[in-house]
């Protein structure tokens, strides 16, 4: 392996490689299945990757950061994706981003400290009609003011907090 990062346990995905490695055109469903395993794509899955699949590590890495899909940091239990397409922009969508932020004490692309919260912004959800709109995770808010959104995510830190 030609790099130096060597934290994640390769094993966990051994029978994704032995499933997909020798599959041409494999390598979208092989960064896909190492993302739900490890939550993001760490740099020695990266390269772990590359190697299994006789892939560089560049072409694997262009790959994985060419889809918005795929993350290469950790992100928090609640992944918050913010639209920020035209009619969520037009209704509002920065202002949702700045109360979110400064609730947060996060910006696009960040983790709350306490790895509760990570925030995306994205180019579309598909939800125009309830826009400004975002998914927390597997569920999707709409019709958001940056009130809204904050009384949003305080239930959610509250209801961790009572687990």
């Amino acid at each position: 392996m030609c790099c130096n990062y060597k934290n994640s346990d390769l094993s966990l995905i051994s029978s994704i490689l032995e499933e997909y490695a020798e599959q041409k055109g494999s390598l979208i469903t092989i960064l896909q299945k190492a993302q739900d395993v490890y939550g993001y794509l760490p740099t020695d899955v990266i390269y772990h990757i590359a190697e299994k699949t006789g892939n560089t590590p560049a072409k694997v890495m262009g790959v994985a950061t060419f889809y918005t899909q795929f993350r290469l940091k950790p992100v928090g239990k609640y992944l918050i994706m913010l639209c920020k397409g035209t009619a969520c922009h037009v209704n509002g969508a920065e202002r949702i981003e700045s109360a979110i932020c400064e609730e947060l004490g996060i910006e696009d692309g960040d983790t709350t400290e306490d790895g509760l919260f990570s925030l995306k912004c994205v180019a579309c959800l598909g939800c125009c009609s309830l826009s400004p709109v975002m998914m927390i995770n597997e569920d999707t808010y709409g019709s958001l003011t940056p009130e809204k959104a904050i009384s949003i995510l305080r239930e959610i830190r509250a209801k961790e907090e009572n687990a």
